[in-house]
């Protein structure tokens, strides 16, 4: 019998998740599952649960909250890799974006988590690694690295109250657009090198960030490349233009935007800093460098069938 460690992030979505847990408790008592629920209580709690969680055996470790706890989940699981093997990783999406799920093919609410759990199905994806910034010893990502203006959207998003995860990525957006500066930076991909002023250099693994912003619409999990979105600088008049065509991912027929593919990405900033995230986490207030790899097909993600 398949065996499921639910790690579950009280915290998220400002501590309304906390809510729900109780309702997860039941659901999959009603669905006869073999589990046991464990709550973090700190930052990075839940990526040493899933490490114990995957030393101890466990067929799937569950990340219950949204892409920070999932983050922290893979980050967890792909320390406990040996030979090749490892738990599959399944999302209950009770956090404010729940970009990382939705991207790859899992689920996007509460009651689609279960059923996929119930399901079983699964498919192997790739996992990002990003080394620089806070992080010199390295780091994994699911959905993708942001850097520029997403990055300064996400820091605006938590310092606002709104728990909806689209409506506080919307406003932080627009708040963003009076603040954001756009550094010098060199972008070296597999083929390509690009030197200008960037608003923003997506590194996707996923779709979509901050709840309803498809910065790499195209993107395929598991075909072992990144899909990098890249916006000039522009007046803010065109960038508050370009607020829909990213709603609606049809930014790439912009002549400010360029999308591009990579196995491996380094972003150098040569006049002022980047400020970047992972999955939505910081990275990076201001640093000088990142360097991005891509990691063919790494773990099992349970999918919802019905799903995208």
């Amino acid at each position: 019998m398949t065996r499921y460690r639910i790690i579950a992030n009280p915290a998220s979505r400002r501590g309304a998740a906390a809510q729900l847990i109780p309702v997860i408790k039941e659901k999959l008592k009603s669905h006869n599952l073999d589990f046991n629920l464990i709550k973090t209580e700190r930052p990075l709690h839940a990526e040493e649960l899933a490490f114990q969680a995957a030393r101890e055996g466990v067929d799937v470790v569950v990340a219950a909250g949204g892409d920070g706890t999932a983050n922290e989940v893979i980050n967890g699981l792909m320390q406990a890799r040996t030979n090749g093997s490892g738990p599959a990783i399944a999302v209950l999406p009770i956090g404010r974006g729940n970009d990382f799920s939705f991207s790859l093919g899992g689920p996007a609410t509460l009651e689609e988590g279960i059923e996929a759990l119930v399901q079983g199905q699964q498919k192997a994806i790739d996992i990002g690694r990003v080394t620089g910034g806070d992080f010199p010893e390295g780091r994994y990502f699911g959905n993708g690295v942001g850097i520029g203006f997403d990055a300064v959207t996400g820091f605006e998003a938590m310092k606002l109250p709104i728990k909806a995860g689209f409506l506080s990525y919307l406003v932080a957006a627009l708040r963003t657009i009076f603040i954001m500066k756009a550094p010098l930076v060199e972008i070296q991909l597999d083929n390509e090198r690009i030197e200008q002023f960037s608003l923003l250099v997506s590194i996707m693994n996923g779709r979509r960030l901050g709840g309803g912003f498809w910065s790499a619409p195209n993107s395929i999990g598991d075909d072992g490349l990144f899909d990098l979105c890249i916006a000039r600088n522009v007046s803010k008049l065109q960038m508050l233009m370009l607020v829909p065509r990213f709603l609606n991912g049809t930014q790439a027929g912009h002549p400010a935007i360029h999308m591009a593919r990579s196995r491996k990405v380094t972003v150098r900033a040569l006049e002022g800093s980047l400020a970047a995230h992972s999955d939505g986490e910081t990275l990076s207030y201001s640093c000088k460098q990142l360097e991005m790899e891509i990691l063919p097909r790494q773990i099992n993600l349970v999918i919802y069938k019905n799903g995208r």
